[in-house]
């Protein structure tokens, strides 16, 4: 037999693309069309329906950069249509084929009763199946003008990320507005051909198969009738059954399919068009779930829930009848998908709190699994808090964009710092916007790696990023998928189902031990500092606001613990941990607005801390100390006079004047309290930090060295931090002033300033305190650069293996070598309050108040010495997705901490972050727990969520060992509960002599209920 393989390949493309695709829509009529610009944001459908309309053209330009246009649209389905399936079809002027990041509408009725969205994969909405013939049809389209922020692929700054910037130039122009007739016979034939013909193309070309189908569609082809597509369909469809009939080999692999629609809570578009996104794609899911039984869609993100329950309480209504049918299966129980490095510990803990809960209560549903597909690496806690969080699988597909290294399972066992295993899947399809062509079953097939031990595999499928959902097409594919020699097998199920089974068939699944590193996107610890900064302040503010306010509770009679405001302002800040506002990938808008939003939630948080103090009475000034770590340091009264205060853990002292071990001196730039001794050079740097105690130098070269990097990945500006940035460089040495700015026996301080590249400043008060061996370094910068990185850099004498860096309820510990290329990838890494730095007997601890992203390097001297680096990374200048991406006002503080343990470092990072707050109080209330025992760290203190008044503790054991000790409550303690996360109980806890016993392994996390007698 002769090759006729090209000739029917290109045979059976153009007869697809030309005659049947565009042979779908057997008849149009248009609609008239009048159209209303709102002004400014989007308003409620009331107004809209009220607004005065004009005529409307197509061929028209319309919808200015994130402008909302209303169109009505009036129409009369023709009385011979009688019969047919009849559907509106709209073209807004679409570009190119992603639903989520251009224009997009939802189509209402005259009523308000939102219908369903069109966008440009899904532009239909069904008027009659079958029509009667005559019928009336008038909608009003709330139509959104978002701007397409990834033109040109990425390719230069745009101004269009903020509707401050963006102008008011019309960005579309309608194409078309009709009633039109669905030839169902010719669009099941589109599908048919669509199949197959992506399954040719995948097979080998050895394959017999796959010359099968080509010689099918060839043979079927005949049949087309070029002149009568839609008279000839049936018999075209006809000839294509025996190769659509053919069933899959026993062995196929199996692809357990579960709708999908990623809404990114924001991105390349405000909060506010998220809101109106999750309306528009929640009413395709549920109009499709009518359409289709077997569909089935998994749904995450509580936040978004909750935006449709307030504003289209109809969608909401719809969902709640998809989620009892079946259809429709809320998973992650998240607040939102947040970030997987950044957020604090407790915040971890509390978007599965919020997010479990409000599935439980509105759809009596627990949701056993994570579903974080998007996210950008994985911290290495993770497995513990999911499971205490009442989790049994994690999901996630971000980690197939390494960099360097191909992650070597898709279906594992993940193992967290402490231990805890949760079972967890990568989809080999790579995508979690599947749509089941032939190259994604294709791939994720040849892709798989667990092939000789498991068979099946998951894939989300549905247009996701922006949102837009699974459509019918996608369905009908999956249906032709189900058993089809060739192919992997489609069944569409309850991620819960694939779960279940991949477990049962895989119970000895491989383990990965630690973090889930993203070899990709490393930048995401940096960009958008103050956004950051917000965060980090907003969780501990949050910390103390609940610590007071429960000691408030228990000692001040008539004060009311602020649950609500709390829990309100508990979800904002869990809203902005979402994974493209807090690692900084999002367009201006977002941004401006995330740091406005942190500034009321620190303004508020500060009145209810004030509150709550202030309900302890009238009396002296005392020192409030909110870290779990009781402390002897330096604080500044109210008119700025610094006094030694030694205050316990979770407690308060009066400003008394007692005195430090010994006074600080200041003898021209060398600053000195006894127990650490810096000198500053002229340049600015730090020339020598000697450790006292210990009686050794601490530096191996300069400290404090700023360097300031070229940086301009290769593609991704906003999230990549390309290996090469090291290569081009600036060291900041040339300092206009350096100048001793306090001299006193309790603090000394010299302060450095610079100018630097275009028009940037920065003013460094380096710090030294009495009683304390910590050098505080705080930095004011005024930043205007572009396309780069500013690094401090700390080169101390250690010969370190490795370095430290806390995450979540503990650290993690990350090699200095780069032996392998999966060391080498890890050249820039994230941590939050402190990263350590260790040989036998001695350490060094940086501490952080609101940096991220560092780097951790060795190296040998000619003296045989090692010299270890720590660099925080401080600021970037990333000018794509926000062209004035961090440009501006900078406040932070990090710190070197000479001779430090990690408990060391541990309890330093909280006092950083933990300023002790001064205030007037009567008496001194007994802290409401105390923690005895070493590594035993109290995260929160708060009174429990049902309003019982019972107060709960969650602790964790902080140094990487076994911990045991007592927790000692300041109230009679009437009965103890060790609970999950929810504060549901899983046992009684011990107590003897009013207090409770407690033993810990290694980061382990506990969560304490305790009644109060």
């Amino acid at each position: 037999m002769h090759d006729e393989s090209r000739r029917i390949e290109e045979r059976v493309q153009r007869l697809h693309d030309q005659r049947i695709k565009t042979a779908v829509y057997a008849a149009t009529v248009p609609f008239e069309v009048e159209a209303w610009q709102a002004p400014g944001e989007p308003v409620p459908f009331e107004e809209a329906a009220a607004a005065p309309y004009e005529p409307f053209t197509m061929g028209t330009p319309w919808g200015p950069p994130w402008g909302t246009t209303w169109f009505r649209m009036r129409g009369q389905v023709p009385a011979e249509w009688a019969g047919k399936r009849v559907e509106a079809v709209i073209d807004l002027g679409f570009v190119g084929d992603w639903p989520g990041n251009q224009a997009e509408a939802l189509v209402h009725l005259t009523d308000g009763t939102p219908l369903k969205a069109v966008n440009p994969l899904n532009q239909y909405v069904a008027i009659a199946n079958p029509a009667r013939g005559g019928e009336t049809v008038d909608y009003l389209v709330e139509a959104a003008s978002n701007p397409d922020i990834l033109a040109d692929n990425f390719s230069k700054p745009t101004p269009l990320g903020d509707k401050l910037t963006a102008g008011d130039k019309p960005l579309y122009t309608f194409r078309a507005a009709d009633i039109a007739i669905l030839d169902e016979e010719v669009w099941h034939l589109d599908l048919d051909v669509q199949v197959l013909r992506e399954l040719m193309l995948e097979l080998g070309e050895h394959d017999p198969r796959r010359h099968e189908i080509a010689h099918a569609l060839d043979r079927a082809m005949d049949l087309l009738d070029l002149d009568d597509v839609s008279g000839s369909a049936a018999a075209v469809r006809e000839a294509l059954k025996p190769a659509l009939s053919k069933p899959a080999h026993a062995s196929a692999h199996t692809i357990s399919g579960v709708g999908h629609a990623h809404i990114d809570s924001a991105w390349l578009w405000p909060i506010r068009e998220t809101k109106r996104k999750t309306s528009r794609t929640f009413s395709n899911v549920t109009s499709l779930a009518d359409e289709y039984d077997d569909f089935i869609f998994a749904c995450s993100q509580a936040q978004q829930y909750e935006w449709v329950r307030d504003h289209y309480p109809k969608v909401w209504a719809r969902i709640q009848e998809s989620v009892k049918n079946g259809q429709w299966a809320p998973v992650g129980g998240m607040w939102v998908e947040s970030d997987g490095n950044l957020p604090g510990g407790e915040a971890v803990a509390r978007q599965f709190i919020h997010g479990k809960r409000f599935f439980i209560e509105h759809f009596g549903i627990e949701t056993k699994g994570v579903w974080l597909p998007d996210s950008f690496g994985y911290n290495a806690a993770y497995p513990q808090i999911a499971k205490l969080a009442g989790n049994e699988w994690f999901l996630t597909q971000k980690i197939s964009w390494n960099q360097t290294n191909r992650f070597p399972h898709h279906t594992f066992w993940w193992e967290g710092i402490d231990g805890t295993r949760i079972f967890t899947h990568f989809p080999p399809v790579d995508t979690y916007n599947a749509r089941f062509s032939g190259v994604e079953m294709s791939r994720a097939v040849r892709n798989y790696a667990e092939k000789g031990g498991a068979s099946r595999s998951l894939a989300p499928f549905g247009w996701g990023d922006g949102g837009g959902g699974p459509t019918r097409e996608i369905m009908e594919r999956a249906r032709r998928l189900a058993d089809l020699e060739g192919s992997a097998k489609v069944v569409v199920e309850h991620p819960d189902e694939f779960f279940a089974k991949a477990r049962e068939e895989y119970p000895d699944a491989p383990v990965w031990v630690g973090e889930l590193y993203l070899e990709l996107h490393r930048a995401t610890y940096t960009s958008q500092a103050r956004t950051k900064q917000g965060n980090r302040r907003s969780e501990h503010l949050l910390r103390e606001a609940e610590l007071w306010a429960t000691t408030a509770a228990l000692h001040a009679p008539g004060y009311a613990y602020p649950r609500e405001k709390l829990d309100r302002l508990w979800k904002t800040v869990l809203l902005h941990q979402f994974h493209d506002i807090l690692p900084g990938s999002s367009i201006a808008w977002v941004h401006r607005e995330a740091e406005a939003e942190y500034a009321r939630v620190a303004q508020e948080l500060h009145a209810l801390t004030a509150e709550a103090v202030a309900a302890l009475g009238t009396g002296e000034p005392r020192a409030f100390n909110t870290s779990p770590y009781d402390r002897a340091e330096v604080v500044r009264t109210a008119d700025g006079a610094p006094v030694y205060v030694e205050v316990p853990a979770s407690g308060s002292s009066p400003l008394a004047d007692t005195a430090p071990p010994q006074a600080v001196t200041v003898d021209g730039l060398v600053l000195d309290n006894g127990l650490v001794r810096v000198e500053v050079a002229r340049d600015g740097t730090l020339s020598s930090v000697r450790d006292l105690r210990a009686g050794r130098e601490v530096l191996a070269e300069p400290g404090n060295l700023l360097r300031l990097h070229t940086d301009l990945p290769n593609y991704w500006d906003a999230w990549d931090i390309d290996k090469h940035y090291k290569n081009r460089y600036t060291d900041l040495l040339d300092a206009s002033s350096v100048t001793v700015v306090e001299q006193d026996p309790l603090i000394g301080a010299i302060r450095v300033e610079r100018a630097f590249g275009k028009g940037s400043t920065i003013t460094q008060t380096i710090t030294v305190r009495a009683g304390s061996p910590r050098i505080d370094i705080e930095s004011d910068i005024d930043w205007h650069e572009t396309e780069k990185i500013l690094k401090a850099a700390f080169p101390v004498d250690i010969r370190a293996p490795h370095s430290s860096a806390e995450i979540q309820f503990g650290h993690i510990q990350r090699p200095t070598h780069t032996n392998t290329t999966w060391e080498a990838a890890r050249f820039e890494v994230s941590g939050h309050r402190w990263v350590h730095v260790g040989e036998p007997g001695y350490g060094v601890a940086v501490i952080n108040d609101s940096t991220y992203g560092h780097d951790v390097s060795r190296t040998v001297r000619e003296d045989g010495g090692t010299t270890t680096t720590v660099r925080l990374s401080l600021v970037r200048a990333p000018r794509i997705p926000d062209p004035e991406a961090d440009q501006g006002r900078h406040r932070f503080t990090y710190a070197l901490l000479p001779g430090a343990t990690i408990e060391d470092a541990v309890a330093e990072g909280y006092s950083l972050n933990l300023p002790l707050r001064v205030a007037e109080a009567a008496g001194a209330p007994a802290p409401v727990v105390s923690a005895e025992g070493e590594g035993m760290t109290v995260e929160a203190v708060k009174l429990a969520d049902d309003a019982s008044g019972d107060v709960v503790v969650r602790l964790y054991e902080s140094r990487g060992g076994r911990a045991t000790g007592t927790l000692r409550t300041g109230f009679p303690l009437a009965g103890a509960q060790v609970t999950d996360l929810l504060e549901r109980p899983l046992e009684d806890a011990e107590i003897t002599d009013g207090a409770v016993p407690v033993t810990l392994r290694p980061f382990q996390i506990l969560t304490l209920r305790l009644r109060r007698g």
